[in-house]
């Protein structure tokens, strides 16, 4: 299935200048949010206790507020509904060491006056454990933008590497920023979205670069922007084709998978639409702009092929005898 026709060759790189301006405006943009807004850390990472309470009608938040007002422990707690009416999630920065305290009675105590209630689940998360959660958290993005850099260059030229790398931190930047401005509480499942949005973007741009690749070695053409241009093209269905499904597979988490997987579903809706809009108007562009030599690039692989043939003759004359 075809969107768009392969033999036809759209101006991608004619437009670069444009698409690199709207990319560091929004880079930019995300960077301005996250210092100024700032992420909401989530209690993995800064440590805390999470009470989800269930009501039989619908919770009275503003009496929940009142109530835990009271007591000067939960004065900070932050109360706000989870997926219906009848729940609320309470956020409470401190969490205890002491197994003869139960958060949950305390609360179930002091909530009495609200209403008839079910606690449904406690989560404590110490800031010990939060701090190390987020330290390895990044270390583990870090660690995965090396490994990436590293293939990159192994597989390609050094060139394609810093491309995919730019990009990488483009959509991440991005996505981020999103994040903050949406003030979505940054968890462990946020960082799995965040490595799996490095993934599909990752995934994107080699198949463009692989077409790259093919196309300097296949076409006559010298002017890189020609050979970008129908590389481009020809993986233009394929990539729309591909987002589109994993869009909507997405979104339809994002509507129907409940609020427990809001944050990750709707990171990943952000790291599909930045993904797909830098394998295929970003990566390109910045190796474009690196200056990335086609005729170096077929002379050195002419040098490779040569090595390899003179190997292999050597060999052959080895196994004949004849050396």
């Amino acid at each position: 299935m075809e969107i768009f026709k392969s033999e036809k060759t759209y101006n991608f790189m004619g437009k670069r200048i444009p698409f690199l301006g709207l990319s560091l405006f929004l880079v930019l943009a995300s960077i301005g949010l996250i210092f100024t807004k700032g992420l909401n850390l989530g209690v993995d990472f800064s440590g805390g206790t999470i009470v989800q309470v269930q009501y039989e009608n619908a919770a009275p938040i503003s009496k929940i507020r009142d109530e835990l007002s009271k007591t000067t422990k939960y004065s900070k707690v932050n109360v706000t509904k989870f997926g219906s009416d009848q729940e609320v999630i309470l956020k409470i920065p401190t969490s205890t060491n002491s197994i003869s305290v139960d958060i949950g009675d305390e609360i179930r105590g002091i909530l009495k006056p609200t209403g008839n209630f079910e606690i449904r689940r406690v989560d404590m998360v110490g800031p010990k454990v939060g701090g190390e959660l987020k330290e390895k958290g990044l270390m583990a993005l870090s660690l995965a933008l090396l490994v990436i850099l590293v293939y990159v260059s192994f597989r390609f030229e050094w060139r394609f590497a810093i491309a995919s790398i730019l990009a990488l931190i483009h959509d991440i930047t991005i996505a981020l920023g999103v994040i903050a401005l949406f003030q979505v509480d940054v968890n462990l499942d946020i960082l799995a979205a965040i490595l799996t949005i490095l993934g599909y973007s990752l995934n994107d741009t080699i198949i463009v670069f692989d077409r790259i690749r093919e196309g300097v070695q296949t076409s006559k053409e010298n002017d890189l922007d020609l050979v970008v241009n129908e590389s481009v093209s020809k993986t233009l269905s394929r990539t729309t084709l591909t987002s589109l499904t994993t869009f909507f597979v997405v979104f339809t988490l994002f509507i129907f998978g409940g609020e427990i997987i809001h944050g990750f579903s709707f990171t990943l809706l952000i790291g599909v639409i930045v993904g797909t809009y830098s394998s295929i108007f970003v990566a390109a562009t910045i190796l474009v702009q690196l200056k990335f030599s086609i005729s170096n690039y077929r002379q050195n692989e002419a040098e490779k092929l040569k090595q390899k043939q003179e190997k292999d003759r050597m060999r052959a004359m080895y196994e004949q005898g004849t050396v």
